[in-house]
């Protein structure tokens, strides 16, 4: 099986309602917006994955990737990896794309992907992750009402000037929604952006005056509190915290996180596989922690796709008994919204996702949605990247590359 062709998509799904995330501190998002990718072979099947996006800054990702794709056997994720990892050196992050090569091998042997890594069926308790900080009063509120729609388990952000706000906030929300529901928090310091708000970074002290609160007020997990980068630092804090700390979301793939093993920076793992080096690297994430004692929790908060490539990923880990994060902030984050192009992921009245079966990553593009929220901006085949070359090196030297690439092993 080879590559044959290779799509790409804006899509801007606009919201009902503006979101105000924690991690772009004062930032109104009024769209969610990713690229798409549809990766077609020679055997007719279609692979997609997709990638979260600002707008449209990979107008240009076409260009550099028909050169490294087309021709490429997709089911060779050995290659796929490298490939994408090469690619990255020239331009962007590209992990994103190789979960599409899974969705063509599952495709391909006609089973969930997950069942391609030995993973087995079976519901999932999902917990509910909110996007925003709002003042406690209101919060609580929110938890409540979630609490009795079948959640067990939240997380909230924190993102204020102070800590003592950062601590009153927390103290005041466990109080009121009580000790029978369980809480995390997120400080989204591990990739900290300020192109609005100047929200000040966290030092150690303040990350262990924090957890030793977050302790106090009988919080589960501590999510991100110091830079995703700042191995010594996440270390020492795990090691004198009571409770547990989690990361890695977006780090450079297993290069990066087995950094993260070696100096036992985490109780928790927590890499997101459309970001932190493809559903591959994610497996070795999972396979370490089963031999270092840690825990594997993923990512979710991109889009419907990557929510269902993360799935996946939880569902390969059949001993894992932690809920998955359910990313939604009502009215601005909710599903219909969240997926876009592909029908709204539910959980039922206890929280729980029902395993899904169909062959691939799992999810089946609506092509209605994807014409009204998506537009195509690359297309390119193996005869398009020929007249390409020839175009832009001439005749001659297309041809001595053509003959180059042929004599090659691998």
């Amino acid at each position: 099986m080879k590559i044959k062709a290779i799509e790409l998509y804006h899509v801007s799904v606009p919201l009902k309602h503006t979101f105000w995330p924690t991690w772009i501190p004062g930032y109104p998002q009024t769209h969610n917006r990713f690229t798409l990718i549809k990766i077609s072979t020679d055997e007719g099947i279609d692979g997609y994955s997709a990638g979260t996006a600002m707008g449209k800054e990979r107008s240009g990702l076409g260009d550099l990737l028909g050169g490294y794709l087309l021709g490429a056997d997709p089911t060779d994720i050995d290659r796929i990896q490298s490939l994408l990892k090469q690619a990255g050196f020239l331009g962007w992050r590209n992990f994103w794309i190789e979960p599409a090569c899974w969705d063509i091998l599952g495709k391909k042997e006609g089973k969930p992907v997950y069942e391609l890594f030995g993973g087995k069926a079976r519901p999932i308790q999902t917990y509910c992750s909110t996007g925003e900080m709002h003042l406690p009063e209101k919060r609580i509120e929110e938890l409540l009402v979630l609490k009795e729609r079948g959640f067990k388990t939240a997380k909230l952000r924190v993102k204020n000037h102070t800590l003592v706000d950062d601590i009153k906030m927390i103290s005041a929300i466990r109080k009121g929604v009580g000790d029978d529901f369980i809480l995390g928090v997120d400080a989204n310091q591990g990739w900290l952006v300020s192109i609005v708000d100047r929200v000040p970074a966290w030092d150690l002290n303040r990350a262990k005056e924090f957890s030793a609160a977050c302790y106090d007020n009988r919080i589960d997990w501590l999510e991100e509190p110091l830079d995703s980068r700042d191995y010594d630092g996440n270390a020492a804090l795990k090691k004198e915290s009571k409770v547990k700390i989690s990361g890695a979301e977006l780090n450079y793939g297993w290069d990066e996180i087995k950094i993260m093993f070696e100096k036992d920076c985490f109780d928790i793992y927590q890499p997101d596989a459309t970001f932190a080096g493809g559903m591959a690297q994610v497996k070795q994430v999972i396979d370490a922690c089963h031999q270092n004692h840690r825990l594997y929790s993923p990512h979710t908060w991109t889009n419907g796709i990557g929510f269902y490539i993360n799935w996946n990923m939880v569902l390969i880990d059949n001993d894992n008994s932690l809920p998955l994060e359910y990313p939604l902030e009502e009215p601005s984050w909710v599903p219909e919204y969240r997926e876009g192009i592909i029908d709204p992921i539910l959980p039922d009245q206890n929280g729980l996702l029902p395993p899904f079966r169909r062959p691939g990553l799992g999810f089946e593009i609506n092509d209605s949605l994807l014409r009204k929220y998506g537009k195509r901006f690359f297309r390119i085949t193996e005869f398009g990247l020929k007249l390409k070359v020839i175009r832009e090196k001439g005749l001659k030297e297309a041809l001595h590359l053509k003959k180059r690439k042929e004599t090659q092993i691998g």
